[in-house]
């Protein structure tokens, strides 16, 4: 592809965002530059019995914003998530798509991915199943249940007739959709599509099970301190949930409609470890591999890159391998580069942590600001890179990567650039 082919340039246009620090994009960003925790005690159920207590959690949303009562009723909350979060980023990209013809919708697509979709459907099913028998099942369960649904119901709600796909992968899910924007856009197969992820995992069977793993942080009595990538006394994530919504879109559509550019995706890469379900291959290899992919997709050397958006965990082994693979990806650029780590303020969104990172990458280029990692106040000596300590940090951000590394051994990173027509 030519790289001034403007028909084939993915570039963002339109953010949406709801988050534990903040149900739309703008009330998000400022909280994240400023490092206000999401953490708090678990509202949703009673989880006095649980050994973890604390969540980062969507607090104060309303369904109704995106879609009418009736319709919230039948569906799950990561796809209330997903509309709210896809409805702000149409709006901001300033589309119309009601005003487009048959043939222009038909080049919107949608690639919005989950981890867990609507996890509650079977649980609250269950319950019913159980105490009311099976003709007092909701017929809407299973739709209501597929992870495909929030995609689904974006491209119905705006008549999007191009490609509508999700994707699960864990943790690494919303940044394989930048994968597919880009790839859509670049194959000429769009002019728009909307990408992202929702999650509402926050489910009393997630949370034993997640605690029984010894994944999450027991810090009951300190919610808001409780996720600390890269600090030497992390004990494990905080659980979160929320969704984001990026419109990328064509460069040549884009200008020729006089939209605002934020910056653009130029590369992104998968690759597995085929080490363990859950913990990281030690050696960073995979997660190494994804980056260099990345930089080589993107055409870029290593030391380009201004700030890397950490998949940065708090969980002890996930920190410590992550700092070694960006340490074998960049060499000595590794000590130059600004990282941070968003889960230290809305805590791990699974299949929608991508996104939040995204967020931060398209910010940081369009403002000249770092988001901090919060309550990093005890560095470990085995993670030694400047991972922005708990303070923002005013700095030029022309180049950004995004990583991502879910359970089973699943690594994306994305490339993030200022755009220069």
């Amino acid at each position: 592809m030519p790289e001034n082919d403007l028909s084939r340039r993915a570039v963002v246009t339109g953010l949406g965002a709801v988050t534990p620090i903040g149900n739309d994009h703008p009330t998000f960003w400022h909280n994240l530059v400023a490092g206000v925790s999401g953490g708090g005690p678990i509202t949703s159920f009673d989880a006095s019995a649980y050994d973890v207590r604390i969540a980062a959690e969507v607090k104060g949303f309303e369904p109704t914003v995106a879609m009418d009562r009736k319709m919230a009723r039948r569906m799950s909350r990561f796809i209330h998530f997903g509309m709210a979060a896809g409805t702000e980023a149409v709006r901001d990209a300033g589309l119309d798509p009601g005003s487009m013809t048959t043939e222009q919708r038909d080049r919107v697509g949608v690639a919005v991915n989950t981890s867990g979709g609507g996890q509650e459907q079977v649980i609250d099913g269950t319950a019913t199943l159980l105490a009311k028998g099976p003709g007092q099942v909701s017929p809407f369960a299973i739709p209501a249940l597929s992870g495909s649904m929030a995609a689904c119901m974006l491209s119905m709600e705006y008549g999007l007739t191009g490609p509508v796909i999700t994707q699960v992968a864990a943790c690494a899910s919303s940044i394989i959709a930048f994968q597919d924007g880009l790839r859509m856009i670049q194959r000429g197969d769009v002019d728009v599509v909307l990408v992202g992820g929702s999650e509402a995992p926050l489910l009393p069977v997630a949370f034993a099970a997640l605690a029984n793993m010894g994944a999450l942080s027991k810090r009951n009595d300190d919610p808001e301190h409780a996720s600390r990538p890269f600090d030497r006394n992390r004990d494990g994530f905080l659980f979160g949930e929320g969704a984001g919504v990026v419109v990328l879109e064509s460069a040549e559509h884009a200008l020729a409609r006089g939209a605002t550019i934020q910056c653009e995706v130029i590369g992104a890469a998968l690759t597995a470890d085929a080490f363990h379900i859950s913990a990281p291959e030690p050696t960073g290899r995979g997660a190494t591999r994804a980056m260099t992919d990345a930089l080589r997709d993107a055409r870029i050397a290593p030391d380009e890159v201004d700030y890397i958006v950490a998949h940065g965990t708090s969980t002890p082994l996930n920190d410590v391998t992550e700092t070694r693979a960006i340490k074998a990806a960049f060499g000595d650029h590794a000590r130059r580069v600004a990282i941070s780590s968003p889960k230290s303020m809305v805590g791990h969104l699974l299949g929608a942590a991508g996104v939040m990172s995204a967020l931060a990458a398209i910010g940081s280029i369009r403002e000249g600001v770092v988001p901090p990692t919060i309550n990093l106040e005890t560095p470990d000596p085995d993670c030694d890179l400047d991972y922005t300590p708990n303070v923002a940090r005013q700095q030029r951000v022309d180049t950004a990567i995004i990583n991502g590394f879910g359970f089973g051994g699943q690594n994306a990173v994305a490339v993030f650039r200022r755009f220069e027509a």
